[in-house]
């Protein structure tokens, strides 16, 4: 049982690479994440169609491209997952910089395809979102940071992840793209109270973030219309969530049948955005549950693997990277069920769209480098150790 929970197997550093990957990764997460993907390949079929024929294209349009950057995902997952953590660390701080320059110059060169928040680079034949790519060399560098902070005169790593929070942010919110921002800012969140952070300290940040959301309300025609839109007890049958809300009870337990959803003709982010009403009224609650089956399993193995690891920068960046990953589950769920505000967020290796299929493919594989059983013994054989030393 230990074994199959932790994965502390025998590992022979003498091994060829692929042997000695296959036998350290978290198989479980892996396989979760592929069955995750064939989903959306599933759903892709049902939910583009619609979509393709209003813009000219075959009916498989999307959901070739969509199998062409699940290759490219998977290709970043294992290169990622075969990494040492010092090469991740060197990578995502190289990662960063670019990511976080390509944020800040979106409005100057960034596009909005119509949609009220400058969040894209057009190229042409594809559209980069460079927040998707900022999260995982985010988490690295704030990880690195706060690890580096508890070193004998290390730099003052918390404050700087603060202030690059607060930045990161800062340029989010002005997109405008509050969802994406909250991930960042729980993430950091999670990061921080793991490295050290007192209770009191993570209270008065989130009433700053709650007294930041009243100004924002205030100040955001955006933001104001998305928060009045879920307060609201009566749901606009006109709208997304009204077309989603129905989808979704229309479903019931086993779905209407593989073809004969309607919400797809009538949601226009239903391949993306709203994906999981797509499998609720075509599929029924029976799928819905195994996709939240799988976000949990990759979510709660991967903590238990992290809190049997001594590297402290391993522990920090691959707690981020599961909070990210979770939270954007959670949270694109929440919305299609109207437990929470409309984020305009994707349902990672489920929904449409190439930057988040390939920087989630980025984030996992990372996450599977820093889960992966190294011969370093268990935190708690260290703890035993330097205890008989000073007893």
């Amino acid at each position: 049982m230990t074994e199959m929970v932790y994965g502390t197997v025998h590992v022979r550093s003498g091994d060829p690479v692929l042997p000695r990957w296959w036998r350290t990764v978290d198989r479980w997460v892996l396989i979760s994440v592929l069955l995750l993907f064939g989903i959306g390949i599933l759903l892709g079929l049902a939910a583009s169609p619609p979509l393709a024929e209003k813009n000219g294209f075959d009916d498989f349009y999307y959901v070739k491209r969509q199998a062409f950057f699940g290759l490219l995902s998977f290709s970043a997952i294992l290169i990622c997952s075969m990494m040492p953590p010092t090469m991740i660390r060197r990578w995502g701080v190289i990662g960063f910089v670019f990511a976080f320059a390509a944020l800040a110059l979106l409005p100057v060169f960034g596009t909005g395809f119509g949609k009220g928040a400058v969040r894209w680079y057009s190229l042409g034949f594809a559209s980069v979102q460079p927040s998707e790519f900022l999260k995982p060399v985010f988490v690295v560098l704030m990880a690195w940071l706060i690890s580096a902070s508890h070193q004998i005169s290390g730099p003052p790593g918390k404050l700087l992840s603060f202030m690059f929070t607060l930045t990161v942010c800062a340029i989010l919110v002005t997109q405008p793209d509050f969802g994406q921002a909250l991930l960042f800012l729980f993430s950091w969140g999670a990061m921080y109270f793991i490295g050290g952070a007192s209770i009191v300290l993570l209270v008065v940040m989130a009433s700053t973030v709650v007294f930041a959301g009243t100004i924002a309300y205030q100040s955001s025609d955006h933001f104001a219309r998305r928060i009045d839109g879920f307060l609201n007890p009566e749901i606009d049958p006109r709208t997304q969530l009204g077309y989603a809300a129905n989808a979704i009870q229309e479903g019931g337990l086993f779905g209407v049948g593989v073809g004969e959803g309607s919400v797809k003709w009538s949601l226009p982010d239903a391949h993306t955005d709203f994906i999981i009403a797509v499998a609720a009224e075509e599929y029924g609650l029976i799928l819905v549950f195994l996709i939240i089956f799988l976000y949990m399993a990759i979510t709660v193995r991967s903590l238990l693997r992290l809190m049997r690891e001594r590297d402290m920068f391993a522990r920090l960046a691959g707690t981020g990277m599961v909070c990210l990953f979770g939270l954007q589950a959670f949270i694109n769920m929440g919305v299609a069920v109207r437990l929470l505000p409309a984020k305009g967020m994707t349902l990672p290796f489920v929904s449409y769209g190439g930057s988040s299929m390939v920087a989630s493919g980025i984030l996992v594989g990372c996450l599977l480098a820093l889960t992966r059983t190294r011969p370093q013994g268990e935190y708690e054989d260290i703890l035993q150790k330097d205890q008989h030393r000073h007893g």
